[in-house]
């Protein structure tokens, strides 16, 4: 489902689960981490940069076989890490445990999986044809009639999806418009400002070519954390100067540019969509969310040394 569709399909659940206690920040922070971004290393499909991948010709499932173990790795820690954040927080609260017994779990839409089925095949086809469609023309930009497939379908999915399903059952889960009004806003900015530091990184490509792959882990994951993971993986991506058969081939590089997008997405509020999402979800329901420093500190604390240990381990 991707880092945003797991992100606001579980946010509201993990909200209603934890309304009773005092403490629940760090919850929102860690779910940040693993949800909105580590856990989304494992297929294309997973996190924009990934896919990204796999337009350019990376294998489908070279993420599953070569993110898998840093993916494990990471998340193992982070919830050790949560476990003691978790537990101190929790001996620190004042309000009691509600009755377990007391609360029900039902999924109710269920026609929306058979949606969610077609919102998967037609993206995964359109990078399979995405050079035997041919293109078209918009605005005199040319544009691969398969990803213009892709997205009117996706489209015309997400129409049907709000027209057949109960507008009740939509207000019961608490959805509203704005986190994604939120992140439209916040993104066009990004988008529009980070062009002039990305075309600077793509005429300067040549300079990238000694690299260590441990380098190209902590660039390209430190430039993902403030210009947006897919744009940045893009331009490392094509910064090495090797064709995707090489790249998947020699996989310490690919893993190095894979792994800083996705991971190091988690450091700031602007590095991947859900991260801004997850927090406005949770500032709608009366949930204290650190500011953009604030949550980097977090960030900086649990993660950064995580990622030296992997760094270490992996490159």
């Amino acid at each position: 489902m991707g880092t945003t569709g797991a992100a606001m399909l579980l946010i509201r659940p993990l909200i209603r689960a934890n309304k009773w206690r005092n403490d629940k920040t760090h919850i929102i922070i860690f779910f940040i981490f693993l949800v909105a971004n580590i856990g989304g290393s494992l297929t294309p499909l997973g996190d924009p940069p990934l896919f990204i991948g796999f337009l350019k010709g990376i294998d489908f499932f070279w993420t599953t076989k070569y993110m898998f173990t840093p993916m494990l790795f990471v998340s193992v820690l982070v919830l050790i890490i949560f476990y003691f954040v978790d537990n101190y927080f929790y001996k620190k609260e004042s309000n009691s445990q509600p009755n377990q017994s007391s609360v029900n779990f039902s999924i109710e839409g269920k026609v929306n999986f058979i949606l969610l089925f077609f919102v998967i095949v037609s993206v995964i086809m359109s990078g399979i044809y995405k050079d035997s469609l041919g293109y078209v023309s918009i605005f005199n930009n040319k544009v691969k009639f398969s990803f213009l497939l892709r997205d009117i379908i996706l489209f015309v999915l997400a129409i049907l999806s709000y027209k057949i399903t109960s507008l009740n059952l939509r207000k019961k889960n608490g959805f509203t418009w704005f986190p994604i009004q939120e992140v439209g806003k916040l993104f066009a900015g990004i988008f529009i400002t980070v062009i002039p530091a990305l075309s600077l990184l793509s005429i300067n490509q040549e300079s990238f070519s000694s690299l260590t792959d441990n380098i190209y882990f902590w660039i390209t994951g430190i430039l993902s954390a403030f210009l947006d993971n897919a744009p940045t993986y893009l331009v490392f991506f094509t910064s090495t100067g090797l064709n995707p058969d090489q790249l998947m081939n020699g996989v310490s590089l690919l893993l190095a540019i894979s792994s800083g997008a996705v991971f190091m997405g988690a450091m700031t509020y602007i590095g991947n969509a859900p991260n801004f999402m997850v927090r406005a979800i949770a500032e709608e329901n009366d949930i204290k969310m650190p500011g953009f420093f604030g949550y980097m500190m977090w960030s900086f604390v649990v993660l950064v040394p995580i990622f030296i240990l992997y760094t270490y381990i992996w490159f």
